[in-house]
């Protein structure tokens, strides 16, 4: 039976999403449900000079109160310079990790390009870190929204995509590059592990025992 995990696109998404997206044969996306603010959809955590430095997508608001939106339906607020500040964050955390100018090549045109909608840039983002990490998963996208998963091979890591999960599993520590500051912070953005352990990233995450 195909070892199979359902998760959420995410803004690159955590390193603990991608131990389990590295260690599945088969991913299926979450295309389907609504959005959720304080989520991984649109923020990423990095390692900055000050420590742990959210950075955070800004989206439409509806204007609508107590409506539900679709999360493929959520369009980015262009009219702020998001990319551009990201960019130069992840520059500043970064330039000075060992594989930063390795990548950047390969993420750069993710803050140069305008996108309309929230989910077609996490999907990219999951294509350019995935060439990255040189990682091949095939994957499918949910038809309709479940709340509770029919098939028994699949299993629902949904979760996941919750910034403010408290429980998480232990994973190894890593080199990081102020971590003689502040000491290790634990699950970040794939980009952190990334852009210190580079071609050995994909071998980290495999290694890690989650459940």
């Amino acid at each position: 039976m195909m070892n199979s995990i359902l998760i959420h696109p995410a803004y690159f998404g955590s390193i603990l999403q991608f131990c389990h997206i590295s260690q599945a044969e088969e991913l299926v996306f979450e295309n389907e449900d609504n959005y959720q603010k304080q989520t991984y959809r649109n923020r990423q955590y990095i390692y900055g000079a000050n420590a742990k430095l959210l950075l955070n997508i800004p989206i439409k608001h509806t204007g609508k109160k107590n409506i539900r939106q679709k999360y493929k339906e959520v369009k980015i607020e262009n009219d702020f310079k998001w990319q551009i500040i990201h960019w130069r964050s992840l520059e500043t955390a970064y330039r000075t990790s060992p594989f930063f100018e390795f990548y950047e090549d390969e993420l750069i045109h993710l803050y140069e390009k305008e996108y309309k909608y929230l989910l077609d840039f996490n999907y990219d983002c999951f294509e350019a870190v995935s060439e990255c990490l040189q990682l091949e998963k095939e994957y499918r996208k949910t038809e309709e929204y479940q709340l509770e998963i029919l098939e028994e091979k699949i299993q629902d890591k949904r979760y996941l995509i919750d910034a403010k999960r408290k429980q998480l599993p232990t994973l190894e520590t890593y080199t990081q590059v102020f971590e003689d500051k502040f000491g290790f912070i634990p699950n970040l953005s794939i980009l952190d592990l990334l852009f210190n352990e580079g071609p050995n990233s994909l071998n980290y995450l495999q290694q890690q025992l989650v459940d």
